[in-house]
């Protein structure tokens, strides 16, 4: 980073480090024992699809390689927003091989050269009364943050907060409460 990009308040963006997604299924033991909150068995991966053969070529391999178990096939779905969600299910007591599976996903499209498609993964949680709760892996940022949807576009912030000092110590948290986002209607919520 140089002089000028100091003096203009420019920075350089944080490297994800993909691995720290696998840092999910310890602080999913801590999230259980803090809160009662425990896993879906649901995930999923946003990117920005690309157009091009060589992209879709990409997606079918990612596709192929997480059908490849015996477990319930990849579902891919788009939102209104045009970004295509990549969902992984596995049982909920087998955690960490859902976090190898988006780890897999993360790592596939970036090692092709799509890493900047990549907008986040995500791990579902339910609460011992039935609320929702994911916690986001921004790959831009390479931070975590939790998503506490309620009914009617609304989200529980108590909650967020509540789980990022029961587990803030487990995964690397976005210190900035502003990139937060919510991202309703998410599979694997």
């Amino acid at each position: 980073m140089g002089f000028l990009d100091t003096l203009l308040g420019r920075s350089k963006p944080v490297k994800p480090d993909l691995d720290q997604i696998f840092g999910l299924s310890s602080a999913a033991i801590t999230l259980e024992a803090a809160t009662g909150f425990r896993p879906t068995g649901r995930g999923s991966v946003c990117f920005r699809a690309a157009e091009g053969g060589a992209f879709a070529r990409l997606q079918a391999d990612v596709q192929e390689l997480l059908d490849a178990d015996q477990g319930p096939k990849v579902e891919i779905s788009n939102d209104s927003y045009g970004y295509t969600w990549l969902l992984a299910t596995h049982p909920p007591e087998e955690l960490p091989a859902l976090v190898t599976d988006l780890h897999a996903v993360n790592s596939t499209l970036e090692s092709g050269g799509f890493g900047p498609h990549l907008l986040c993964s995500l791990a579902g949680f339910r609460g011992p009364e039935g609320q929702r709760l994911a916690l986001v892996y921004l790959y831009k940022r390479g931070t975590f943050y939790p998503f506490a949807p309620l009914p009617g576009d609304k989200r529980d912030n108590a909650l967020e907060l509540q789980v990022r000092g029961a587990i803030g110590a487990d995964l690397p948290f976005e210190q900035d409460l502003g990139r937060w986002f919510p991202v309703w209607g998410a599979p694997g919520l």
